[in-house]
Parts: C-alpha cells; sequence; structure tokens
C-alpha cells in the first residue's frame, strides 16, 4: 500500500494532504483539472501538459493500467498527477504496469488519496494557480516559493523535435510542425496513407516549402502561443501558399498570424466530453479537448478569418477558417486518443484540400 505522506500545497495557502504516488522528489507546476474518465496514459503522455499538475477529477485513475503502445510522446513532460485513488492492480489484457510504476519510470511526482473534485471547484472558481506537489511539511515556505516562482515560455522548444523525421506513406506529402504533437496525429495522417514529415518548431516558411508538401499540418504544443513568434512569423509566410490545417496550439498560432489575438481562460477546457458545434453544419460534436488559451472571438471580425465552430457551454471560438485560402483549424482534438471520434472527418476534410488544392 502507499501510505508515505505527500502534500499538494496550492499558492493561496491551501494545502491538502495525501500518500506519495510515483517519483521522489517536488515539482512545482500550474494546477490544472482534467474530467476525462478514461485515456490516463493518453493524458499524462500529452506534452501539452508541459510544467503543469494534472487533477483528475474522476475519482478512480489507472483501472485499465499502462502499456507500450498508447503513449502520445516518448518521455512525458507532466510535472505532476493529483488523483483521488490510484489503482494498483490495473485489469486489462494490454496492461504491463501500473500507474505508479509509470509515474516513477517518468521521473514524475504524484500525490493520492486527494479529494479531487475539491480542487477542481477550486479551480472553477478561482483559475487556475500554481502548486507544488512535496513531502516538506514546512508549508509556509512552500506557498511563499510558488509565489515568486515564474515559469519559463520556452515549452514549446523543449518538447519539439530537434532534427526532422519521415513517416513514410504513400499518399500526400504532409509537413508536420511539430510544437509538442499527439503521436496520433502521425498515426491519424498516416491512416490515410500521407508522407509525413515531422519538422521542428522553428523551422522557416522556405525550409517548409522546399519540401514541396502538399500540405501543412501545425500540431497542438504547451504554453502561451503568444511566446512562440518564429511560427507566428513563418504562417504569415506560407498562408495562401499550400493548405494549412491546425490543431490546438497551431489552430491559436493561425489566428494570430491572421492578425487575431489569444488570451488566457480562466480555467481552460481539458476532458474528452466537451460539446462543439459546428456551425455550417448545425450540428453538435462531442470532442476532446485540452487548452487554458482561445482565440477571441471578437478579434476576428476585422481579419481574413471566420468563425466555423463554437462551444457549447461558454462560447468561446473552437474553429476557424480563412475566407479565401486553404486554411483551416480548430481548438480541440480530432485525433481524440483516447475520446470520441466524431470529428475525424476534419482529417478528411483535409485530405480532401490537398487533392483538390481549392477552398474548403
Amino acid at each position: 500500500m502507499l501510505n508515505d505522506k505527500r502534500y499538494l500545497v496550492l499558492e493561496d495557502g491551501s494545502v491538502y494532504e495525501g500518500y506519495k504516488l510515483g517519483a521522489d522528489g517536488e515539482c512545482p507546476g500550474e494546477v490544472v483539472f482534467n474530467t476525462s474518465m478514461s485515456g490516463i496514459q493518453e493524458i499524462i503522455s500529452d506534452n501539452s501538459y508541459t510544467d503543469q499538475i494534472i487533477t483528475f477529477s474522476y475519482p478512480l485513475i489507472g483501472s485499465s493500467g499502462f502499456n507500450t503502445e498508447d503513449s502520445e510522446s516518448l518521455l512525458p513532460t507532466t510535472s505532476g498527477v493529483v488523483v483521488r485513488e490510484a489503482v494498483e492492480h490495473p485489469s486489462n489484457f494490454r496492461s504491463v504496469e501500473n500507474l505508479d510504476t509509470y509515474l516513477k519510470r517518468h521521473k514524475i511526482v504524484g500525490i493520492s488519496g486527494i479529494d479531487t473534485r475539491s480542487i477542481t471547484k477550486k479551480i472553477r472558481n478561482n483559475g487556475v494557480m500554481k502548486g507544488q506537489i512535496t513531502d516538506s511539511s514546512d508549508h509556509e515556505e512552500t506557498v511563499e516559493a510558488l509565489k515568486s516562482h515564474e515559469f519559463s515560455s520556452d515549452q514549446v522548444a523543449r518538447v519539439s523535435t530537434k532534427t526532422p523525421y519521415i513517416s513514410t506513406g504513400r499518399g500526400h506529402r504532409v509537413a508536420l510542425i511539430d510544437f509538442g504533437k499527439k503521436e496520433n496525429i502521425v498515426r491519424s495522417l498516416n491512416q490515410r496513407g500521407c508522407d509525413v514529415t515531422v519538422l521542428p518548431h522553428d523551422s522557416t516558411a522556405k525550409t517548409i516549402m522546399q519540401m514541396k508538401p502538399d500540405g501543412v499540418m501545425l500540431s497542438n504544443g504547451p504554453g502561451n502561443p503568444e511566446d512562440v513568434t518564429e511560427a507566428i512569423g513563418m504562417l504569415k509566410e506560407l498562408i495562401g501558399q499550400v493548405p494549412i490545417f491546425g490543431i490546438c496550439l497551431g489552430h491559436q498560432l493561425i489566428a494570430l498570424a491572421g492578425g487575431a489575438s489569444t488570451y488566457k481562460m480562466k480555467f481552460g477546457h481539458r476532458g474528452a466530453n466537451q460539446s462543439v458545434k459546428n456551425i455550417a453544419l448545425d450540428k453538435v460534436e462531442i470532442t476532446s479537448q485540452n487548452h487554458g488559451y482561445a482565440v477571441d472571438a471578437e478579434s476576428l471580425k476585422n481579419t481574413d478569418f471566420e468563425m466555423t465552430h463554437i462551444a457549447i457551454n461558454d462560447d468561446t471560438v473552437e474553429g476557424i477558417k480563412h475566407k479565401s485560402a486553404p486554411v483551416f483549424s480548430v481548438q480541440y482534438h480530432p485525433e481524440a486518443a483516447a475520446g470520441p471520434h466524431e470529428s475525424s472527418y476534419l482529417y478528411d476534410q483535409f485530405i480532401d484540400l490537398m487533392t483538390t488544392k481549392e477552398d474548403i
């Protein structure tokens, strides 16, 4: 049994006592919550959670265990994991280890035995805040350290590939710009026959176009989109030259390149059951999401972009497209691993766009 004491301390002075889970040590991070009931391995290994402590609102985490196939990155960069109850003995034929072992192997600090729904309510009411998982009982010192702690703005640079590599297919040539990509984006393109070249986040428009791609894919990733200045400049040059499809951070970068603005949300959208309306089709999709920033709807009015999808719960922008160029993006994850597959048609839309070279 896991019974060594460990604490989650928040910058507002709140202290939650629980039990040691995962690696030794301590970690500061931005405390966020995820409402998913499954797909825990995919969530923890999503590099969009760089410098964040994930609080799972669902009370029982790790029941299906962890395997060698479903991770979204080889080296997860999540700062920490907070759960109500960690399953010690998973029940799934694909499982090779439990949550505790997985976190230890990836040097991720965790804590169990916490009322995670209480933390979720606190974040919903007050917004995301800095926190630290620690074994220290000197909570006042931890709070003071948190108040002065500043997270770096180089998250994308830390998680992006350093050198290009190819995931071979026999179809359209896609340049995938890696801002912290989920592996299932590559799988989704490969399943449609695409020949995918994964490129570093700071690739120039000239370098990309020298590849003669049929289309450019912009991945998800961590942090504030305004910090990824090289990509914004690259996209300003690229829009109109080649079909472009952006997801999550890629969506925000397209908006910034087009002259719109973004803002930090109070607590973001993180879960596998977010309702989104496709405006053109007047149809609602259930989507998987993970983002703490959003595109300002008002700022789109004086740009060449228009909103295509809107969140049902809070009317935030969930998708945009260019009025004349073959460029579109969504805030959510159509590859949805794990999650609903209702939005996978967007990959087919991208394929059609590369085939016809016409507007959406």
